[in-house]
């Protein structure tokens, strides 16, 4: 098993480079399509039955044509022409499958909307400063303006200074600048298109506690230290979970985003927990390696722990575990993006920065349903 994880991980860095060059072709669908392709194949994939899983996809699709149509009404009419205009996007890295599908939606998005969109990334996923240099590099080039993901709340925070100096507009999408540093540092940001992590871990929680109606103990596998992601949704499982006192949470373990790490964490975690009941995953990869090494020791999926992934997203021709997932509606946050960033350098009234919570639990084969 450990050597077929081994093999399944150098599959994910070969298909992280290979899918920098996939044709944008294959991602071009409008927002309000975004959830067909794998809501259709996890209400496929789902024990549950067929009416469940029919109604499960009509509220994802319903979900994200609400969020599409309040996104329209936030952000007004758009200008009828683009003109000669250059977006750049700082991303965390293209080894891991939910920004290699990230930079996938932002080409997508600018091909339909006839923009050049340049997605850049640093080195490795918690390599701080590499992604720095990136962002101080691209803020002396062409760019209108630059979308930023940090790896943390504080990292980017000379670049987009230099940004504003510049006169390059600065959006954050996803993971959140510190904006109080920021400020403290002369730096502002133009907009800022976010989720509630928090919310998305109380949600598995939740979900996790009604499926356990025994309790029992649980454990997160968290992401990178510092990364607010992973921060905030280890934070709303952890306060959702202690607030119930049928379940205790035994262990929080940081394995970095990383599959091989995760494998790891797997093996302490149930030879010091052998009653262990659920382990909630921050990204997909992580749970994929939990689910593996769970089964090389015989523990059962979902019958003795059932494990909750993140994002429902991994690379394509990947093995699919059917993995229970939160997801994100990528598409549409791109999307959200791409035309707040558009109305910003035609100057534009944009609106108040938004909060985004667009998302939905997907229930697969690893939770008891």
């Amino acid at each position: 098993m450990k050597k077929l994880l081994a093999i399944m991980l150098a599959a994910v860095m070969a298909l992280s480079i290979a899918g920098c060059a996939a044709p944008a072709a294959q991602e071009t669908v409008t927002a309000e399509e975004t959830a067909a392709p794998q809501e259709t194949e996890a209400a496929e994939e789902t024990v549950a039955p067929q009416e469940a899983a029919s109604e499960l996809s009509a509220t994802v699709q319903q979900l994200y044509a609400d969020f599409d149509a309040a996104m329209e009404k936030q952000l007004g009419a758009m200008p009828e022409s683009f003109g000669d205009i250059k977006v750049g996007a700082v991303v965390i890295s293209l080894t891991n499958a939910f920004w290699a599908n990230m930079k996938d939606c932002y080409e997508a998005a600018g091909k339909e909307m006839g923009i050049a969109i340049d997605v850049q990334t640093g080195t490795t996923e918690g390599d701080t400063a590499s992604q720095l240099d990136v962002l101080m590099t691209m803020a002396d080039m062409d760019y209108n303006v630059i979308i930023v993901s940090p790896i943390d709340g504080t990292n980017l925070i000379p670049g987009i200074v230099k940004c504003n100096q510049n006169g390059v507009k600065v959006i954050n999408l996803g993971p959140g600048v510190d904006v109080d540093a920021l400020k403290e540092a002369g730096g502002h940001l133009d907009a800022k298109i976010t989720v509630d992590f928090a919310e998305q871990g109380q949600t598995v929680a939740n979900d996790m506690i009604s499926r356990l109606p025994d309790g029992g103990e649980v454990a997160v596998i968290a992401g990178l230290a510092g990364a607010g992601q992973s921060e905030g949704r280890t934070k709303g499982f952890k306060e959702t979970v202690e607030a119930n006192d049928k379940f205790n949470l035994v262990a929080v373990q940081n394995c970095d985003w990383d599959a091989t790490l995760a494998y790891d964490a797997t093996k302490a975690l149930i030879t010091e927990h052998p009653d262990l009941k659920g382990i909630f995953c921050c990204n997909d990869t992580m749970a994929m390696a939990v689910c593996l090494k769970l089964n090389e020791h015989g523990v059962r999926v979902p019958e003795d722990v059932s494990v909750v992934g993140f994002d429902n997203y991994l690379y394509p021709g990947f093995p699919d575990l059917k993995i229970t997932s939160y997801e994100i509606n990528t598409k549409a946050m791109v999307k959200v993006a791409l035309e707040k960033a558009l109305k910003q350098i035609r100057g534009a009234a944009s609106g108040k920065n938004m909060e985004i919570v667009s998302g939905q639990l997907v229930p697969k084969e690893s939770v008891k349903l």
